[in-house]
């Protein structure tokens, strides 16, 4: 059963469950996720925070699993925010073709496209932290207060700083390896319901 609601927690406006309030096509948010905002209204995610998204001319996009806790301010920066490198200036001549003389069609030169940032389930993004184009983050990561999210991230690890590197791990191989053959946030509502307890003592070997 997916959650219809947009706001969770009765009286609470600053809490949105994230997949009942985008409504580009080229954003896939799952089902629990919920983003937090105590400075602009959540429901204006999709303006507020995923940036420079221009889809119908990069075709990029955003996915974001299931159970994932988005805090206050975190950015999603996409392609048309990496001015390109290879030429002799960053100054992105294509977007004014125009006033030099280029094909309409030259725009995507502008910038480098490293692709779709691809968000996990059960991932915690910390308070104003920027995800970078071309990003996986895994299952079960931790992304730190206003770190800036470069590279890929490992599931289960916690990240943080500019550029974000790898803080520690949230558990041991084997315990991560588990979670991930399990896949609870995959379950019915109910079987969650049923572990609950266990998924919030961290006893994986209680989970049934």
């Amino acid at each position: 059963m997916e959650p219809q609601k947009i706001y969770p927690r009765t009286g609470d406006k600053e809490i949105v469950y994230l997949k009942n309030v985008v409504q580009s096509t080229f954003i896939t948010v799952g089902d629990y996720t919920m983003y937090n905002d105590f400075v602009n209204d959540p429901r204006g995610f999709e303006k507020n925070n995923v940036l420079y998204h221009y889809p119908y001319v990069n075709n990029d996009r955003l996915i974001i699993g299931k159970f994932c806790s988005i805090a206050c301010g975190a950015k999603f920066l996409f392609n048309s925010a990496n001015h390109a490198l290879q030429p002799l200036t960053t100054y992105p001549f294509p977007i004014f073709w125009e006033e030099w003389g280029l094909e309409m069609t030259a725009i995507t030169g502008a910038w480098d496209n490293k692709g779709d940032i691809v968000i996990g389930n059960d991932v915690w993004i910390g308070y104003e932290a920027v995800i970078m184009a071309g990003v996986t983050i895994g299952d079960g990561a931790i992304i730190g207060t206003r770190a800036v999210v470069t590279k890929d991230v490992p599931p289960y690890a916690i990240v943080g700083g500019v550029p974000a590197k790898i803080i520690r791990m949230r558990f041991d191989e084997a315990t991560i390896n588990k979670l991930l053959q399990i896949k609870w946030w995959n379950w019915p509502p109910e079987k969650i319901k049923q572990n609950l307890q266990a998924i919030w003592q961290g006893r994986v070997e209680g989970l049934k």
